[in-house]
């Protein structure tokens, strides 16, 4: 069973089941029956909404006959990035970020109820976390998140709290009028960030997010 995330209903039933789809899809392949179980979708209505994103290339197949994530994302998914900079002008601060710390860098934004991972860099060290560029994480756990919700916290850190083992520090991005945009991200095991990840990184990471800040065209 894939491990979606939880839709939030758009009252277009048929818009959202298609990304329902496209959802199962992120996982890899998967053939008609795999699909309509990751997806609880009654099988005829898998096989619809497949084919039809097919048409549009969202969907293609595989040499299996697998359905899987089609071609047409990749030209969406460009013109989203080359819109939206923000990444692009990052990358060089949260580089030199992960490299000083030796540790995994996220860059999240605030979408809606949720944050969106645009930025992640992974350490080099066997024991890692990883966060996907593009997962979509609830807004209200763990530091990135509280970071861009409540909008005079500049740095915060958490411990096991979304992840057990895993520990993060994560602080503000700001534009010119001091609203917050984004957040740098640090996160590891609890064994090497330690129980209080802000007092051994907090310094670094703030740091780190005002260098993205500065690196923004005004």
């Amino acid at each position: 069973m894939n491990d979606l995330p939880s839709l939030e209903s758009s009252g277009v039933g048929v818009l959202d089941k298609g990304v329902l789809i496209l959802q199962a899809l992120v996982a890899g392949p998967l053939d008609l029956v795999a699909l309509q179980q990751a997806t609880g979708l009654p099988r005829a209505t898998a096989h619809r909404l497949a084919v039809a994103l097919e048409h549009h290339h969202l969907v293609r197949r595989d040499p299996q006959g697998r359905f899987c994530l089609g071609f047409e994302l990749i030209h969406l998914g460009r013109a989203a990035t080359d819109a939206f900079p923000l990444a692009e002008f990052a990358t060089p601060a949260l580089t030199a970020l992960r490299d000083q710390t030796g540790e995994s860098v996220q860059l999240y934004v605030r979408e809606g109820d949720s944050r969106r991972c645009v930025v992640s860099l992974q350490s080099s060290h066997a024991l890692r976390w990883i966060v996907p560029e593009g997962a979509l994480l609830p807004i209200g756990l763990g530091s990135a998140g509280r970071v861009l919700a409540d909008a005079g916290l500049r740095v915060a850190d958490s411990v096991a709290e979304r992840e057990p083992g895993v520990a993060s520090v994560s602080a503000a991005v700001l534009d010119r009028v001091g609203a917050v945009i984004a957040a740098v991200s640090l996160s590891g095991p609890v064994e090497r960030l330690s129980r209080k990840p802000v007092e051994r990184f907090g310094t670094a990471v703030e740091a780190a997010a005002v260098a993205v800040a500065t690196a923004l065209p005004r």
